[in-house]
């Protein structure tokens, strides 16, 4: 008891002293998961919006696919970049390989998915509820989709902030396309996966309360945004 007791009291001193292994490590997993969500947002939510909107033949199963992805397993994502960014791949040129940017195109195809999944089903839901008003309005596609997102604009930061949860835990992915290189690529769950095996548990104690902070963050924002959502609905 009092071994796990000094264990956590050590990790609680990094947080509090503000360890510069330690920052550097969080500072670096939010760079990469932040422009990770942001890319997945620009992509995911017009291919959502046009998978909600649009008519075409496959629709269904596209919708289908992109539901399915929504599930990647993360390693199998890290060996596609890796076989992509090697130095025998067709993007080996690039010099991505255990670089941060690697990390970011790894956490960004598992990020992709969740944002226009859940994207799809939010600007479907307000286009059938929407529809009428839209033909008596005689609006183009353009204008639809622009009207929709803006009113979807709550629901769809939801969207976001799943896919950053999916982001900050990810270890697989990362982990096979970003080497886990001390000062270059180490981020929380890497280093906490590296200082387990070494036995090395305040570090590791120190980087999952703050995964656990992050997590708790995540879920009170959606709740708030729900929460604010449902008022501006009724108001």
């Amino acid at each position: 008891m009092s071994d796990d007791s000094s264990v956590l009291s050590l990790a609680l001193r990094l947080l509090a002293t503000g360890d510069d292994n330690l920052y550097a490590i969080i500072g670096l997993s939010m760079r990469v998961s932040l422009a990770a969500v942001g890319l997945g947002c620009l992509l995911g939510i017009p291919l959502g919006a046009a998978l909600a909107v649009l008519r075409f033949p496959g629709r269904t199963v596209v919708t289908a696919l992109l539901n399915s992805f929504m599930g990647l397993p993360p390693v199998v994502v890290g060996l596609l970049i890796y076989l992509l960014l090697s130095r025998s791949g067709p993007l080996g040129f690039l010099g991505l390989l255990y670089t941060p940017s690697a990390m970011i195109i790894a956490q960004t195809l598992l990020v992709t998915p969740i944002v226009a999944a859940l994207s799809r089903q939010t600007i479907a839901d307000l286009n059938d509820e929407y529809a009428e008003l839209f033909r008596s309005l005689d609006l183009g596609l353009a204008a639809r989709l622009g009207a929709l997102i803006r009113d979807g604009r709550y629901s769809l930061m939801t969207a976001a902030l799943a896919g950053f949860g999916r982001a900050i835990a990810e270890v697989g992915a990362v982990m096979i396309v970003g080497g886990n290189i001390a000062g270059a690529t180490r981020v929380m769950t890497t280093a906490i996966a590296l200082e387990t095996s070494k036995g090395e548990l305040a570090l590791a104690i120190a980087l999952g309360l703050i995964l656990i902070a992050l997590a708790m963050a995540v879920n009170l924002m959606v709740l708030g945004l729900n929460n604010f959502a449902q008022r501006r609905a009724y108001a």
